[in-house]
């Protein structure tokens, strides 16, 4: 390889994407295709640093299979950087499969950490913890301990393990010093504000206050019956009671739990539950139905008792009811948390992160468009959407996992 090429590859791993491609920029050959690929991904030219390593894949053709393995892992960590995590997940473990076999472990470690991170960004929190436990990073270079203790971070942030994800970002420090990267320095500042940004509103009937993520797990280690409007789940210590599709069913436990220990009337539960302004006998009989579906749903935990006005809750056996919500609340705000990461996601990768439609997702996108919320750029399936990020607030740590037919 020539000296220009090292040099060039010497500069992209040092983080100077301006230097490799003051060495590469007019050559056609394809290493030096791969470089300028990876270049422009660095300056966030996503689409051509796309082209230019798809090039660079077919130039080096079957010939030179840990070259082009080495494309196929970059494309991958472009399609992830971009936020289109569609891209073929066979490809990337072949391509990891070519590269160990040929002794080049370091990129296929990283192939590895980028789809782990993949499946940490759709919220595959299982199959993410196992995939990264077949990873070693001790072997490893100080860039990928750096990328192995920020998924670490990441699966325990989503898990609400404040203590653990606080001693990982700490492991993402001192690699990152190791590594002196400045790019990926800054991704570890920015993990490490999420610990100290708000994460959730704790709802009672005596007012709201808003909780860090060390509170967050504090609370589920507590003996309250927790109201979780972030993952619309009832939770009591090891008991979990999911209302993930049962969006009724849910609104009248949450209102029932803002307001305990005092009972909530009939006329609001019929607004909270079914938006019904002018309730008429319908109306209250489907109430009658869906508290008793609730009573018998949640007989574990409490007793729905009936009361002149409405209903009220009752505890069996916890003496606290809170609820837990996000820190913004209001229309498609699962869109919102995922956009406000400051990267360009598209329509697809919002919707398999989601665990929805993707039609369902651009009707979200077209109505917060409409109120300049988020904001598109390109066209056709180069699309891609964004949303200034929700200051100082952890948005993404309490987004549902995907149901499990998704």
């Amino acid at each position: 390889m020539d000296s220009l090429i090292t040099a060039a590859g010497h500069a992209l791993a040092a983080g100077d994407p301006l230097g490799a491609l003051k060495r590469v920029a007019l050559r056609d050959d394809a290493p030096a295709l791969a470089l300028r690929g990876i270049a422009m991904a660095q300056l966030g030219d996503f689409a051509r640093a796309k082209e230019l390593v798809k090039r660079a894949a077919r130039a080096f053709g079957a010939k030179e299979p840990v070259a082009r393995a080495r494309c196929i892992v970059a494309e991958a960590e472009i399609a992830l950087v971009s936020r289109d995590l569609n891209w073929p997940r066979k490809a990337l473990d072949a391509a990891r499969l070519t590269l160990d076999a040929h002794g080049d472990h370091v990129n296929a470690a990283y192939g590895g950490y980028l789809d782990v991170r993949r499946l940490l960004l759709i919220g595959r929190l299982d199959e993410a913890e196992r995939k990264l436990g077949a990873l070693d990073p001790a072997p490893l270079p100080p860039a990928l301990r750096t990328a192995h203790a920020l998924v670490v971070a990441g699966i325990a942030m989503r898990r609400l393990q404040a203590k653990k994800s606080r001693a990982a970002i700490a492991d993402a420090q001192r690699a990152a010093r190791l590594a002196a990267i400045p790019a990926l320095t800054a991704e570890v500042d920015s993990a490490s504000r999420l610990l100290d940004a708000p994460a959730a509103r704790l709802i009672t009937r005596g007012g709201e206050r808003v909780l860090l993520l060390d509170d967050v797990e504090a609370l589920q280690n507590s003996k309250s019956i927790i109201i979780d409007a972030c993952r619309h789940v009832v939770r009591h210590k090891k008991t979990e009671l999911s209302l993930a599709t049962r969006p009724v069913l849910f609104a009248l436990a949450r209102a029932l739990g803002e307001a305990w220990p005092a009972d909530v009337s009939r006329e609001t539960l019929l607004a909270r539950a079914f938006r019904a302004r002018h309730a008429d006998d319908s109306h209250r009989a489907r109430l009658r139905v869906e508290m008793g579906r609730l009573r018998k749903l949640l007989a574990p935990l409490a007793e729905v008792n009936a009361t002149k006005p409405g209903f009220a809750l009752v505890l069996r056996r916890a003496r606290v009811v809170v609820v837990l919500a996000r820190p913004v609340e209001e229309e498609h705000a699962a869109v919102l948390a995922l956009l406000a990461d400051r990267e360009a996601w598209s329509s697809s990768a919002l919707a398999l992160a989601l665990g929805t439609s993707q039609r369902s997702v651009q009707r979200a996108l077209d109505e917060l468009a409409a109120t300049n919320k988020v904001q598109p750029f390109g066209r056709g399936r180069a699309r891609r959407w964004m949303s200034p990020s929700l200051p100082g607030l952890a948005t993404m740590l309490l987004l549902p996992p995907p149901l499990p037919d998704h």
